[in-house]
């Protein structure tokens, strides 16, 4: 009888210790179902090479938080040491990558251009030109030592180099090429650690999901939202991937490098990329899921636009055709950004229905490389969607 007491006792003791524990994760799983209803999320959408990852990363070392897929805890800096030296082959790739593509080109312009002279790469250039794209063509790129970036760098300032840069939309040649081939001793230092600014510039182009969950006033203050931020490759053949997030997004940031114009697709060489944004942003306004989704427009990459603008006319764009200079200097970049503005402003109100034109809708400058104006623009997003939420909850 007293066995069969112990026994019953063990037994019951197990049952109320699994009924506790099975109570705890129920508990958990109510408080993080709460939490989950108070983070907005925020879906970061665009073509390629609009951006869009730079200003994640941007988002990153402003805000902090938690990174990517796994819960990942960053420091005030944004990314460890380690995560900033995992950057290291993507930057030296992007050189090898830059200057291959300068390579090649000045070669093709060389024999198909009227003016063929100028891009004839001198004569002490020629082999090294060869082996650095010879190098630029491998899947694993070498360590950039001192000897390779100093053969760099008597390429890169060869005339014909140069001529071809100037001619740079025509290759891809990518935005970050100034800033790397202007740094290239310090990038091929022995003990060399990518800084902040290196990985920002780097580009690596996004494949699947990211995100990231924040807050523009910190995560600590109780007025302050919290969201949670997508970033999808933009890529044409990436974005089969974006419909499943599509569904409870508080709003769309829609990034459009409006610096290129005059450029062609990555992966369609004969598309136009502002043609290309033009659709695609028109495309993404009429889906269903976002009949009451805030929009919020990026007008990207101001800092390469307000000194093209004064090289090349808008008006080379379809889109922009009908575009007429009116001056020259501050007040004409000011007069193009504006053009550019009110096309994406008619493209929104064309696009959306008319039950929906009372969703939230706004424009913004941004350089995504300016901390200071990344920053500040999502403060303003941030008061913005807190003041549509305040309204919808009737509270203004």
């Amino acid at each position: 009888m007293g066995l069969l007491c112990s026994r019953n006792r063990r037994y019951n003791d197990a049952d109320a210790e699994e009924n506790a524990q099975a109570a705890e994760i129920e508990r958990r799983i109510e408080l993080e179902t709460k939490a989950e209803k108070h983070i907005q999320r925020l879906l970061l959408l665009g073509a390629g090479e609009s951006g869009k990852s730079t200003i994640f990363k941007q988002i990153v070392y402003i805000f902090l938080f938690v990174y990517n897929m796994q819960i990942k805890l960053l420091f005030q800096t944004g990314f460890d040491e380690a995560e900033l030296k995992s950057y290291l082959p993507v930057i030296h790739a992007n050189v090898y990558q830059t200057i291959k593509l300068l390579h090649d080109g000045s070669k093709e312009f060389a024999q198909n251009d009227v003016d063929f002279t100028k891009y004839a790469i001198s004569n002490e250039n020629k082999e090294i030109g060869e082996k650095l794209s010879e190098i630029g063509g491998r899947l694993d790129y070498p360590y950039l030592t001192k000897e390779l970036a100093q053969e760099i760098e008597n390429l890169w300032k060869d005339p014909a180099i140069q001529e071809t840069y100037v001619r740079g939309s025509e290759l891809q040649i990518p935005d970050c090429t100034d800033y790397f081939m202007e740094n290239l001793q310090r990038l091929s230092d022995t003990n060399y650690v990518p800084t902040k600014e290196d990985v920002l510039y780097a580009r690596v182009r996004t494949t699947g999901v990211v995100e990231i969950q924040f807050s523009p006033v910190g995560e600590n203050k109780k007025s302050g939202e919290v969201y949670r931020l997508f970033d999808v490759g933009g890529q044409r053949n990436e974005r089969r991937k974006w419909i499943h997030l599509f569904e409870g997004v508080s709003a769309v940031i829609f990034c459009a490098a409006i610096s290129e114009y005059d450029q062609t697709l990555f992966e369609d060489e004969n598309r136009n990329r502002m043609m290309e944004t033009k659709e695609l942003f028109e495309w993404v306004l009429k889906q269903p899921c976002f009949e009451k989704t805030s929009f919020m427009l990026f007008l990207n990459k101001f800092d390469i636009f307000e000194k093209k603008i004064l090289k090349v006319p808008l008006n080379v764009c379809e889109w922009f055709k009908d575009y007429q200079p009116v001056s020259t200097g501050k007040q004409e970049i000011e007069h193009a950004y504006e053009f550019v503005k009110k096309k994406f402003e008619e493209s929104y109100f064309q696009s959306t229905a008319p039950d929906r034109v009372d969703r939230v809708f706004k424009i913004y400058r941004t350089t995504a490389l300016d901390q200071k104006v990344v920053k500040k623009t999502f403060k303003l997003v941030d008061e913005t969607l807190r003041r549509r939420n305040l309204l919808e909850a009737g509270m203004l």
